[in-house]
């Protein structure tokens, strides 16, 4: 990602109420994502004490999800100063680093996640024996390891000094322009093997849970509520937060290739940076939240949760209740304190 004289002129990113929105969307992630993942840690932690193999991926997100959100000030630092990244490039390779290692890791899981409800459902006597507190663990150390190192490859050949542009005083921080073949190359295969190829397996996996619950006489209505609800949480976070994002950076790959022969900054591949730039940080964006819905994924299966919030309600609708009583009971006795 080497800074390039023509960087400013490929894509000109100015001061504007663009930076202000971006830096919203990361101040509201950072706040809901921190309070999400602090709530549901407990129980989760919880249910992996009582071998709950569930329980075991959830908190590999949220350990995932929280080492990002330390680094999210950093993010939201940069867009209130109008994409000026001014706290070194260290920092910026770390900041980064983590941002797509929780990205890959965060899929991988959410794969092992449907794979694992596929097998159980479809193949519950054969899979209970080889379902072990152990298989889960090392399926997420082995996401971890890989998903780092491959991260930690790129760093090294980047060499961090050449982590974000620095030119005439602005620092971006891997936002350079026009974009280099090697990293047209690293994008794509990035998008195939870190985004349709887990979506290949995740379409597949609950598309046979869904069709295995509905026709299962053996499980009860709630059973296959909760089979649903999982289903269609892990669907909804990969097409809410990751498929943006991914499908335009396959776009901006694919554009440049068709447009590599260009010598002018001003042809066709730069204005169709400068005109997706916009667009493309919100995708970055968006992908960010995957830290907020993580969370609510284990709500959506947790009856321990759903109950708790039930009853925390159920108290609250009660203490109102009685407050109201009293000062009702309250209005009604004479006032003796007055002489």
């Amino acid at each position: 990602m080497n800074a390039t004289v023509n960087s400013t002129e490929c894509v000109r990113i100015e001061a504007s109420a663009v930076s202000d929105f971006l830096m919203s969307v990361y101040i509201l992630a950072f706040i809901l994502g921190l309070i999400f993942n602090m709530l549901t840690l407990g129980p989760i932690i919880q249910q992996v004490r009582r071998q709950n193999i569930l329980g075991i991926y959830l908190l590999s997100l949220s350990f995932s999800d929280i080492l990002f959100l330390f680094t999210m000030p950093l993010w939201i630092n940069y867009y209130r100063q109008d994409h000026n990244w001014q706290l070194g490039v260290t920092s910026c390779s770390v900041a980064g680093f983590f941002y797509y290692s929780n990205m890959y890791v965060s899929i991988f899981l959410l794969c092992c996640i449907s794979v694992d409800r596929c097998l159980v459902v479809s193949f519950p006597l054969h899979f209970k024996t080889q379902r072990t507190p152990r298989y889960a663990w090392v399926q997420c150390t082995i996401v971890y390891v890989v998903v780092m190192l491959l991260h930690i490859m790129v760093l090294y050949y980047d060499e961090l000094k050449d982590a974000h542009d620095d030119l005439k005083g602005n620092d971006r921080c891997y936002e350079t322009f026009p974009m280099k073949p090697n990293v047209a190359m690293f994008n794509m295969i990035r998008v195939g093997v870190g985004f349709f190829l887990p979506l290949l397996v995740l379409a597949v996996s609950y598309w046979r849970v869904l069709a295995t619950v509905g026709q299962s006489p053996g499980l009860s209505a709630q059973a296959k509520k909760k089979v649903r609800l999982l289903s269609f949480g892990v669907i909804g976070i990969f097409s809410v937060c990751f498929a943006p994002y991914h499908i335009l950076l396959l776009i901006r790959s694919l554009v440049y290739y068709n447009n590599s022969k260009e010598t002018t900054p001003q042809g066709s591949y730069c204005q169709f940076e400068q005109n997706t730039h916009f667009f493309f940080s919100c995708t970055l964006a968006l992908s960010s939240l995957n830290c907020v819905v993580d969370p609510v994924l284990y709500v959506l299966v947790s009856n321990i949760v759903q109950e708790k919030v039930k009853l925390c309600w159920r108290k609250q609708r009660q203490t109102r209740a009685e407050d109201c009583a009293l000062t009702t009971y309250n209005r009604g006795k004479p006032n003796s304190s007055v002489i």
